[in-house]
């Protein structure tokens, strides 16, 4: 699969289908995991990130991480942006302050922290501090940034914020973002393609609008169904879903999905569904279709 440049991916599926662990794999996150191991290649710019000879922080500089809770370090705002800068070798003490100003501008919050940098990263509102990370991240010229549900842990009108600022932000830094929610609205505003996963297989993929506009995998249709509608007297939807999720641990036999499915065919109980690709952009795991 291919991740596209300067534009935004999402990963949309249920909480423990992979998707975190699929993010991790882009900056080698999982290393830090006792037992993880990792098969095939990832390749940036045409080098496999695996590679033996491939510096894992200097790799961490071009592909950062902003996670769903904000997380501070234990020290002073300015030491939280110029961490990465300071890890990467530079002491210099005006290009130090430099970095932090240019960073803090492009999170949109040097103007509420300008007279406070000395002040613990701690004493910021929750907003305050995701923003903060991100410019933590942006301190070190990121290429692509890796961010795990932003804005679930934040209040709404503070989603919206940190939302639009990266969507600027990627505009004008020229960033790539592959991103996980399980908010199908903001996926559907902010996201160009969508990549939806079911116990660690990416069971379908396609550009957006086409996604939403005509899903195609049983599952992704269950999924834009379960979104409750805000009029009142409709009920909850009913998304056509058997049985429980299967364990991960003990994944079934032929399609993942298949327990679930009430479309199933006596093949998907056994056999593996082909990846198809039913026009230029999307692509599909299912035998249905």
């Amino acid at each position: 699969m291919e991740i596209r440049a300067r534009e935004i991916t999402a990963l949309i599926g249920p909480s423990g289908c992979g998707k975190s662990t699929f993010l991790r794999v882009f900056n080698r996150m999982n290393d830090s995991i006792a037992g993880a191991r990792v098969s095939g290649k990832v390749l940036l710019d045409g080098e496999d990130i695996y590679a033996r000879d491939v510096d894992v922080a200097e790799l961490r500089r071009r592909v950062g991480m902003v996670f769903q809770k904000a997380n501070p370090f234990p020290k002073s705002i300015f030491e939280n942006v110029v961490y990465g800068p300071r890890i990467h070798g530079e002491k210099n003490k005006a290009n130090l302050a430099d970095i932090a100003e240019r960073s803090l501008r492009h999170a949109a919050l040097w103007d509420e922290v300008k007279d406070k940098l000395h002040n613990s990263a701690f004493d910021l509102s929750g907003g305050q501090q995701q923003r903060l990370c991100i410019a933590r991240s942006l301190a070190v010229d990121p290429e692509v940034l890796l961010m795990d549900e932003p804005t679930s842990a934040l209040d709404v009108s503070v989603q919206a914020q940190i939302l639009n600022l990266l969507d600027e932000l990627r505009r004008d830094l020229k960033l790539t973002y592959v991103f996980i929610s399980h908010n199908l609205a903001v996926v559907e505003h902010v996201a160009s393609e969508v990549m939806v996963m079911y116990l660690g297989r990416m069971v379908e993929r396609n550009q957006t609008a086409d996604l939403f506009k005509t899903p195609r995998h049983p599952y992704t249709q269950a999924l834009l169904k379960s979104v409750l509608t805000p009029e009142p007297g409709l009920g909850l939807p009913d998304v056509g879903l058997g049985d429980i999720m299967p364990d991960p641990a003990h994944l079934p036999t032929g399609c993942r999905f298949h327990p679930r499915c009430l479309k199933a065919l006596p093949q998907c109980a056994t056999q593996e569904p082909p990846r198809r690709k039913p026009t230029d952009h999307a692509v599909l795991e299912c035998h249905l279709t």
